[in-house]
């Protein structure tokens, strides 16, 4: 397995293109680790290629009605994570293990001509807004969301001694509502609301009334915690 990579990100050599790695049930946010296999061939390819160059990767969403089209280029959603290589396992038959680091949000602009197997696309850096007026009220927004999200964390002895010591630092607002929001199984569409919602306080108060929710609701709710850490996920 190769070395991690410097996971800084600087948005101004960022030459606005990114590879898409498409997937139909996977929204992934910045400032987390999302492990991946790739195994298709065109997805290889597009890894590849990555690796070689800038070693970025658009985790793209793909949108509803995507099984009538998939092995072509089904609709997008607007909004995706854009990712960087942190590390990489080769396989013997061709296939990849990684993980990527997601470094920023990013809105796609428009879909470059088929030129590759993979697909590409012009994107804009979508950078969290944090509005003045809403400065005197966002600590306690975010001491609400650190508790609310504590009880909801898996009881895991490793898992809560790591987020304690995370969640106990002031890391900024938008950082913290992008690891509860990856970290909880809200559903798809929510989730992809959260990733294009660039308001850091109006995303925190999404996050708050659906966690208030989830407070209330039996033990049986899908609403959960994910796996800790994550699954592999496929292509």
């Amino acid at each position: 397995m190769s070395e991690f990579q410097d996971w800084s990100f600087d948005a101004a050599n960022f030459a606005g293109r990114v590879r898409l790695f498409p997937l139909p049930d996977l929204v992934m946010f910045p400032h987390v680790l999302q492990p991946l296999h790739i195994f298709e061939p065109r997805y290889r390819a597009m890894f590849e290629a990555a690796l070689a160059d800038d070693q970025l990767l658009g985790m793209a969403v793909l949108a509803p009605g995507w099984e009538q089209n998939y092995e072509g280029r089904p609709a997008l959603q607007p909004f995706a994570c854009l990712g960087r290589i942190a590390t990489h396992q080769r396989l013997a038959d061709g296939r990849y293990n990684l993980l990527l680091q997601g470094v920023r949000r990013i809105k796609l602009l428009s879909e470059l001509p088929p030129k590759f197997a993979y697909r590409e696309a012009e994107v804009a850096i979508c950078d969290d807004v944090y509005a003045p007026g809403a400065a005197q009220t966002r600590a306690q927004l975010r001491r609400r969301l650190v508790e609310n999200f504590k009880e909801l964390l898996p009881k895991l002895p490793d898992a809560h001694e790591q987020l304690d010591q995370l969640l106990g630092s002031e890391i900024p607002l938008g950082m913290l509502t992008d690891l509860v929001a990856y970290a909880l199984d809200l559903g798809l569409e929510l989730k992809q609301r959260l990733l294009g919602e660039v308001d850091v306080d109006a995303r925190a108060q999404l996050l708050l009334e659906r966690l208030d929710r989830l407070s209330t609701e039996p033990l049986g709710s899908s609403d959960r915690t994910n796996p800790f850490p994550p699954n592999f996920s496929l292509n």
